[in-house]
């Protein structure tokens, strides 16, 4: 090779490698980019389309805080931008330098139909993700629900591949995993127990909701610490534009929300309160213990935000809420989350965006005691710091980097015992467990080809848990081998993970696409209960010298199409799940202020595996969706059913959900919902015995038999009574439970009262029909 041909080809390799442009070889780019915003309010907006007018294939979207960034050659082009809900819209930029443009996209909230532009409902099809669904805040208000209250968690149950955890509960499976494998995220900030009345409600005021988004299999890897699912909710802004109120006045509960401009278009604050009222009529009682009880949950939402100039912005955002019940002073019982995130967001130049969290999530709940024999409060906490780093490089339209880090530090207080000298119940205090995990990782979306999409990447986790404290070793049987005492800082356990996650899509011709996703997650911190709902009781555990972590590898397929000019959207997704170490508990485990909880488990593997259906009609006066899962979720340990295959609590063979929304009129809207799912796997008794003439039941196999099969009919109506420019309200009629139905909530048995040699029986129904009403409002 001579020396002249020699140099071309190290440059020609020294411009590969580095990426850098030679006007010689290419035009010259620039980048536009900036925040797509509603114009009405000023509120980000996540998940917007930006897309050429002359090449749709070209384009991007605005990432969780509404930033995007769009690489083109010099030139002049039309740029047709569109969001789910909003009218699209159309602006020309000339590119002949790095540009900053802020759009103001146009709502179509008041429009008797709004025209969902293509590029907008493509996303579907186009996206390498799989697995994930983004539920509309619209789509929740409409959905109708348990005693009338909007709620994102029932809501999601009635998609594809999720299963709701009992009659009214807010607990919620995905994909054969448990609940406390779902990784449920405010703001960034960790939520414990999303619940209220024991499930009947959850945490989430839709008043104060954004966007929700669920990853069900291909999850992305900034996202982390859970098996099944994130459940990731963003909370709003508020409106920099004008003061607002809205809010409703329900048969259980109201609610009110304010929302406003610090200054105007540059920072605004949002306050979203509820509260039942159950307890004002337990006061109109003439039992003076009834009166005297208590029996009402509060959550209050806030968040303030802050643009200090065109490159950087802060966000503080709250959340507060806690049930209290209680039987007149001798019974007292309240639990509760609390979370604070403080956010900074930073556009380092027009392709690097940053953003910096720092975040406090604290779960408590406490339970009294206070009569003649026992006089007792049990107590227990689980607090978490959190500090999280985040990038994203938009290196070209076809390119995009994120890669973060993130620091998390937990410490959990069991339920401690403090009891009055005089009880006949003893003091009882556990050692706090801390545990840090430090997670880094990489991900790429890359598109090599027109038609073919990737995300790609990888986590890192390393998980330390800590002294002080006594920790034991205990053999097969549960019984301990050693315990050694470790001082403060103290490493007692070390765990590291690589967590590789891939999804890629591959665009058929008209408008259809084949994905493929698979990736590994790995889960620290372990939820200890035996029932199918997620209790406030339950105990929480960290991964230590006993308990390993969970580790679970998922892969699916899916096919998606859009059809009949992108009206209807459908998909049907495969997947299977192996999951490593799980948990489960011995017979007659105590899993309640036991130092020695971790003798009770024991460990095994588990599969999940099924097929998800899913059409849904978008536009149009009658809208709405079908899903239907047919699933198999399974375990094995070695102690339990012989160290045969035996299936999960939390498996249903079939579960089906059919929504429909109906605008009858510009006043009416009506909506209903079937649900249709298996019996949840239970064990009953094969037998029973008689020793000193007390009956006992013989357990064999583990969740061998079936509640009855559950299905209901829930019905709504919406009417908007009045509608101005500056103030609208509605009323909003349900029916849970049209056709009475009663559904099991609990099978027991017992000797029949006329022949003790007679074993019955008997099915504990939780609702009937249930009608409700709602007053809204809105200025």
């Amino acid at each position: 090779m001579s020396a002249k041909l020699l140099c071309k080809f190290r440059f020609f390799l020294f411009v590969v490698l580095t990426g850098i442009p030679c006007r010689a070889f290419a035009q010259p780019t620039y980048t536009v980019s900036g925040h797509v915003r509603d114009a009405r309010t000023g509120e980000t907006l996540v998940g917007a389309s930006l897309r050429l007018k002359t090449d749709a294939t070209v384009g991007t979207r605005t990432n969780n805080y509404g930033f995007y960034s769009l690489t083109l050659a010099e030139g002049t082009y039309v740029l047709v931008v569109s969001h789910v809900g909003y009218q699209s819209y159309e602006t020309t930029i000339s590119l002949g330098e790095d540009k900053r443009v802020d759009i103001d996209l146009p709502s179509g909230e008041l429009l008797d139909e709004v025209v969902i532009s293509q590029s907008a409902i493509s996303e579907n099809v186009r996206s390498p993700q799989m697995g994930v669904a983004r539920v509309g805040v619209n789509e929740i208000k409409h959905v109708p629900v348990l005693m009338g209250e909007k709620d994102v968690l029932k809501t999601i149950q009635l998609l594809p591949g999720v299963l709701a955890g009992g009659e009214g509960s807010s607990n919620f499976f995905v994909r054969g995993g448990a609940g406390d494998q779902n990784l449920i995220l405010l703001d960034e900030a960790m939520v414990y127990n999303a619940s209220h009345l024991f499930g009947f409600f959850s945490t989430f005021n839709s008043d104060a909701i954004k966007d929700v988004n669920l990853f069900k299999g291909g999850m992305p890897a900034q996202y982390g610490g859970r098996l099944a699912s994130v459940l990731d909710i963003a909370m709003l802004d508020g409106n920099k534009k004008r003061l607002g109120a809205e809010g409703g006045v329900g048969l259980i509960a109201s609610r009110l929300k304010i929302d406003g401009p610090i200054v105007k278009d540059k920072g605004s604050f949002m306050v979203s309160g509820r509260r039942t009222y159950a307890d004002l009529f337990l006061k109109l009682a003439n039992d003076e213990s009834i009166n005297s009880s208590r029996l009402y949950f509060y959550d209050l939402n806030a968040k303030a935000n802050y643009r200090i100039n065109e490159k950087n912005a802060l966000f503080l955002s709250g959340y507060f809420g806690r049930d209290v019940m209680g039987y007149s002073t001798l019974f007292g019982f309240d639990w509760g989350n609390t979370t604070t995130t403080l956010r900074w967001n930073h556009v380092l130049n027009s392709r690097l965006f940053s953003n910096t969290s720092f975040i406090y999530s604290n779960f408590n709940y406490n339970v009294n005691i206070d009569n003649d024999d026992l006089n007792f409060v049990i107590a227990s906490r689980i607090l978490n710091y959190n500090v999280k780093q985040d990038f994203q490089f938009f290196q070209s339209n076809k390119s995009t980097w994120r890669f973060g880090i993130n620091l998390l530090r937990q410490n959990i207080s069991p339920a401690n015992i403090d009891a009055d000298e005089n009880t006949s119940v003893n003091s009882l205090r556990l050692e706090q467990r801390k545990g840090m995990e430090l997670a880094g990782y990489l991900s790429h979306e890359w598109k090599p080809l027109d038609r073919l999409n990737l995300v790609y990447g990888v986590r890192a986790t390393n998980f330390l848990l800590f002294g002080p404290g006594m920790f034991y070793e205990y053999d097969a049987g549960g019984d301990i081998v050693e315990g050694r005492q470790y001082e403060r800082g103290d490493v007692v356990q070390n765990y590291f993970n690589l967590e590789p996650r891939l999804s890629m899509s591959y665009q058929l011709p008209r408008n259809n696409s084949l994905k493929l996703s698979y990736n590994r997650n790995t889960q620290h911190l372990h939820q200890l209960s035996n029932s199918t709902s997620s209790l406030p009781t339950d105990t929480w555990v960290m991964s230590s010298n006993n308990i390993k972590p969970q580790i679970a590898d998922q892969a699916a397929v899916g096919y998606y199409q859009n059809f009949l000019s992108d009206t209807y959207e459908f998909s049907v997704e495969s997947y299977y799940k192996y999951m490593q170490n799980q948990i489960d508990y011995r017979n007659a485990a105590d899993l309640q202020a036991n130092e020695h909880i971790e003798a009770e488990l024991l460990y095994g593997i588990g599969r999940a595996y099924g097929v998800e259906l899913f059409l849904k009609k978008r536009e149009g006066r009658l809208n709405g969706w079908l899903s239907y899962t047919l699933s198999r979720s399974e375990r094995r340990f070695d102690d339990i059913n012989q160290g045969n295959w035996f299936t999960a609590r939390q498996d249903r063979t079939h579960d089906v959900a059919v929504v429909g929304m109906y605008q009858l009129s510009p006043k009416w809207n009506l909506s209903a919902t079937f649900i249709y799912s298996t019996g949840n796997a239970v064990t009953f008794p094969s037998g029973k015995y008689s020793v000193e003439g007390r009956t006992l039941w013989y357990y064999t196999e583990r969740n061998g038999y079936r509640m009855p099969d559950y299905h209901r009919l829930d019905l709504g109506a919406t009417w908007e009574s009045s509608v101005s420019k500056r103030f609208t309200s509605s009323w909003t009629f349900g029916v849970y439970n049209a056709y009475n139905r009663k559904n099991a909530y609990i099978i027991d048995f017992r000797e029949n009262e006329h022949n003790p040699n007679v074993t019955e029986a008997y099915r504990i129904a939780l609702f009937g029909i249930i009608p409700s009403v709602t007053w809204n409002f809105k200025f």
